[in-house]
């Protein structure tokens, strides 16, 4: 498996997604951070996901608060030229409850 992660597409978010990587455990791990403090329950497996054109993968998410940041961990490792999206919906929320404006989706393949 390659180091590094090739984005095919940030559907009009290009100046937000940086190509900053980090590994952990060997698998590639996305770190999103949001300008703001979330509230902890919205930040699950229904909200934020990776899909690939075999469906949804198991990951492990995870908040630190102090960073204002989630780590989404595939729980198998991606397969090589597999192109897969990362989604976070709208259903994500600020502690004040303000919710995303619209569903991010970055298409990315290893």
């Amino acid at each position: 498996m390659s180091n590094y992660v090739d984005i095919e597409s940030t559907s009009g978010l290009d100046m937000a997604v940086r190509q900053s990587l980090k590994f952990k455990t060997g698998n590639f791990v996305w770190r999103v951070r949001f300008n703001t403090p979330l509230d902890p329950r919205t930040v699950n497996s229904n909200t934020m996901y990776v899909t690939s054109a075999s469906g949804m993968l198991k990951v492990n998410i995870s908040y630190d608060s102090s960073r204002n940041e989630v780590q989404i961990e595939p729980l198998e490792p991606y397969a090589k030229d597999e192109v897969y999206s990362l989604h976070i919906t709208k259903k994500v929320a600020s502690k004040g409850q303000k919710k995303l404006k619209e569903e991010i989706e970055v298409q990315f393949k290893l």
